[in-house]
């Protein structure tokens, strides 16, 4: 869709993109001589560029559109994934101590220190992979759509450009370039987005008049139990099921955190990131229900979901503002891309590469880690043609369920193993195996039974594998979670337990005295203050939008 951009619009992006090339350049001259400078930036990133990058990663281009859409459709239930605010605290409270004790660059490292190789060759292999074929793949398609639009190119030009001008910066600057890149493109994309939200109040007459218009039931968060999309069961434990895991374990989110000077400071940004994890509601989903609202009053039109987000940028936005929203747009593609490149060249280098050639150099390392980098752009473009012929929305919806079958065997290992010391190497593989056989086996039954135009059972369906593919994938989340407890709990007790001497430090129960009170010490009652508030935030958005 065009957004009718003009020559004061493409001033403001032109200088957008000059303030990003800036930053890049600046970065790509510091030192990146060293694995800790290339991967985590000399592990000496501020709260502020931590907390930045942790919202910039996680909001893409396809989360703009397609959070938009999901508003103007539904409305309000899936503020709930928006509201996993508190778990990028837990993230900051109680796994960074962890992982930082155990002096790990990534999420497979740790878990070889707390059990084995074995667990750390399956989740370097599953994320790499996990991540070219989804992260990878996802964000390419959703840039083309929007660079196309904002730009007037065609899909594949646009989506060319945007990878190789991100690839550059990333693999020239490595992480370094990610997170400062990242702390501009939040500050746009947060800005334009706000403008958004309160343009479109404006044009709808306020925010009575927007409950008004679209009805209690847009505004309500919480559907029943056996609502078929978004049952509030569903959504509040097997959404935190799949957010532990994202916002917890996963290399993409963790390696921010990684980059602080110590505990306090990856503390802080985790803080900082769980404020900004809030905003998409008022800045995403809340003006994809004014665009429904406006579209009511006959205001506005558009033809589908994904068209909310461009409409209300032509319809409501004067020159200049059109600008920096198109900038803002290409803010979310351009961070959630980096971001997984950096982090699949991390995974590759140091939990593959390093672990084949344990006495390459620093410098090596540096260079391979730039190289895998490189190779992610180009199977990233090369998955181009194939993400046309597939399509965004069906993609979008089907990667968001798939998120809900991996997460729960790698939150099992990582909860486990650090709440529980008796929890050993043999459990943990065992878990992250059967927890791979049931996702398998429910995208089988799926692809068999589930009809993927209405998303209900194929006529005449039956049997045991059919009722297990036709399980709300949030509730499924719950299920297989619950499953691998036990699997993980009964294999552990079953076998020898851990040698606790080798795992101190790295679960409850093996901590020393001198760790606790290190632990108490890095922190104050601010960031205690600020942790109980950002908590009462949480609780009073989900009281206030019960319909």
């Amino acid at each position: 869709m065009e957004t009718g951009l003009v020559t004061l619009d493409w001033i403001v992006l032109a200088a957008y993109f000059l303030g990003l090339g800036a930053i890049a350049v600046w970065v790509i001259r510091q030192k990146n001589e060293t694995t800790e400078d290339y991967f985590l930036a000399g592990k000496d990133v501020g709260w502020f560029v931590i907390g930045a990058s942790i919202f910039a990663s996680n909001i893409g281009s396809e989360h703009v559109v397609g959070l938009a859409g999901t508003g103007a459709e539904s409305g309000m239930p899936m503020a709930h994934y928006e509201l996993h605010a508190w778990i990028v605290l837990l993230l900051g409270w109680l796994f960074l101590p962890f992982y930082m004790r155990s002096g790990a660059f990534t999420m497979p490292e740790f878990l070889e220190k707390r059990f084995d190789s074995k667990s750390r060759w399956f989740l370097s292999i599953f994320s790499i992979i996990g991540y070219v074929l989804t992260k990878v793949s996802v964000t390419i398609y959703a840039g083309g759509i929007v660079v196309s639009a904002l730009l007037g190119l065609s899909f594949l030009t646009g989506a060319i450009i945007t990878v190789v001008v991100t690839g550059a910066y990333t693999i020239f600057g490595g992480m370094r370039a990610v997170l400062y890149t990242e702390a501009l493109q939040t500050v746009v994309l947060i800005i334009g987005s706000l403008i958004i939200t309160y343009m479109g109040l404006e044009a709808i007459g306020g925010w009575g008049e927007l409950r008004a218009t679209v009805g209690p039931e847009h505004f309500n968060m919480w559907k029943p139990s056996s609502d078929p999309d978004f049952p509030w069961t569903g959504l509040v434990f097997g959404g935190a099921v799949v957010g532990i895991w994202y916002w917890c374990t996963d290399q993409y989110i963790v390696q921010r955190t990684l980059s602080a000077h110590g505990i306090e400071i990856g503390r802080r940004g985790a803080i900082f990131g769980a404020y900004l994890k809030i905003l998409p509601i008022f800045i995403f989903l809340i003006p994809g229900i004014i665009a429904y609202g406006l579209k009511e009053k006959g205001i506005i039109d558009y033809e589908k979901s994904d068209q909310v987000f461009p409409t209300m940028v032509q319809y409501l936005l004067p020159a200049g503002l059109k600008g920096l929203v198109a900038g803002g747009l290409m803010a979310a593609l351009m961070s959630s891309l980096a971001s997984v490149f950096n982090s699949s060249s991390t995974l590759f280098t140091v939990d593959i590469f390093k672990k084949m050639y344990p006495d390459s150099t620093e410098k090596h390392l540096v260079k391979i880690g730039k190289y895998a980098t490189a190779v992610v752009v180009v199977l990233g473009m090369l998955w181009i043609p194939v993400m046309q012929k597939i399509g965004g929305g069906v993609l979008y919806q089907y990667l968001q369920s798939v998120q809900s079958y991996i997460a729960p065997p790698i939150t099992t290992v990582f909860l486990l193993g650090i709440f529980w010391k008796r929890v050993n190497a043999q459990g943990a593989i065992a878990t992250l195996f059967f927890g791979l056989f049931m996702a398998t086996l429910r995208i089988i039954a799926e692809l068999i039974y589930m009809d993927s135009g209405t998303g209900s059972l194929v006529e005449g369906s039956s049997g045991l594998l059919a009722t297990y593919a036709s399980i709300n994938f949030a509730h499924m989340a719950v299920f297989m979670f619950l499953a691998c407890v036990v699997v993980c709990s009964v294999v552990s007790l079953m076998t020898k337990a851990p040698d606790y001497d080798k795992i101190q430090g790295l679960a409850f129960g093996t901590l020393t005295a001198e760790q606790k009170a290190e632990n108490k010490g890095s922190y104050s009652k601010w960031d205690l203050v600020a942790s109980g508030l950002l908590v009462a935030v949480v609780i009073s958005v989900l009281c206030y939008f019960t319909g």
